[in-house]
């Protein structure tokens, strides 16, 4: 396989990832956004108590793929990133 087209493999998946992981950063932030500190409740307010556990819920879910697709993007650019080095002084 040619070399630049693995990089340009490499860049172009880092950059798919990297979209991903804005994304879904973007979402919990609105989440976030909408979450209350503290809420205090009584009988008619029950309803806003489940929104907010609905909220948490969500967020935690959120928290594993954030961290897989951060994981994944930095060992990504760090392989492009190596893999342009090693070309450039492979050619040099």
């Amino acid at each position: 396989m040619e070399p630049l087209s693995v990089l340009t493999m490499l860049f172009g998946a880092w950059g798919v990832i990297t979209a991903v992981l804005a994304i879904l950063v973007i979402y919990r932030a609105t989440l976030s956004s909408r979450e209350d500190d503290q809420i205090f409740i009584d009988a008619a307010e029950h309803l806003h108590y489940e929104e907010q556990q609905e909220l948490v819920a969500r967020m935690t879910r959120l928290r594993t793929p954030i961290i897989a697709l951060t994981a994944i993007s930095a060992v990504l650019f760090l392989s492009g990133v190596s893999f342009w080095v090693y070309q450039g002084l492979k050619n040099f």
